[in-house]
């Protein structure tokens, strides 16, 4: 009823040319379209990522700053400590009996006579301690002196800014419980060339 009686027109016949968008290149092997699709899934590396990735690179160079301070390795030192001058009054520090070191246990014992109550104790507390904040005061004076004399000798010509600082703190710390650990027992002689 609705049809049309009259035969379509015929489609004259043309070639068929490539598509503009076609592949133009053989088919990947299935190896290399996983690879493909593996890195197209793989997303750029966001920021918590990369924060993440710091803080192991910085764990990394913390625990290899503790070997070094237990070892005494130069390249992994901090900053602080590192240097021949450096080296030179650690090992000064560590072959001379000091005062200094006795400050913390003689500020235990002191204060513990302050607390006792009795007059007589808390007297000889601040005796003891009056008395060993003098011999301490001289002997770091004791201590630049020398140290002075020695780097003038072995360091000629270079800046000693910050030599007696770093000495004084070392000294001030008993000697198990100094980084970079001592490498020279008490008495010992240094050597007279640290390049």
């Amino acid at each position: 009823m609705f049809r049309r009686n009259q035969p379509a027109p015929s489609a004259p016949e043309t070639t068929v040319a490539p598509k503009a968008d076609g592949k133009g290149r053989p088919t990947p092997s299935r190896k290399e379209a996983e690879a493909a699709a593996r890195a197209r899934a793989k997303t750029p590396r966001t920021r918590k990522e990369m924060a993440a990735a710091q803080r192991a690179a910085r764990a990394e160079s913390s625990q290899r700053m503790r070997e070094a301070l237990k070892t005494g390795d130069e390249r992994y030192l901090p900053t602080r400590d590192r240097g021949p001058m450096r080296r030179f009054i650690r090992d000064f520090v560590d072959v001379r009996f000091s005062l200094i070191e006795l400050l913390i246990p003689i500020m235990v014992v002191s204060l513990i006579l302050g607390w006792t109550g009795n007059q007589y104790l808390m007297g000889v507390s601040e005796i003891v301690l009056l008395g060993s904040m003098v011999f301490i005061v001289m002997d770091m004076v004791w201590l630049r002196l020398r140290l002075r004399r020695e780097l003038a000798q072995r360091f000629p010509g270079e800046s000693y800014k910050g030599t007696t600082y770093y000495a004084v703190m070392r000294a001030m710390q008993m000697k198990f419980m100094r980084l970079p650990k001592p490498t020279h027992k008490i008495g010992e002689t240094l050597s007279d060339t640290y390049r």
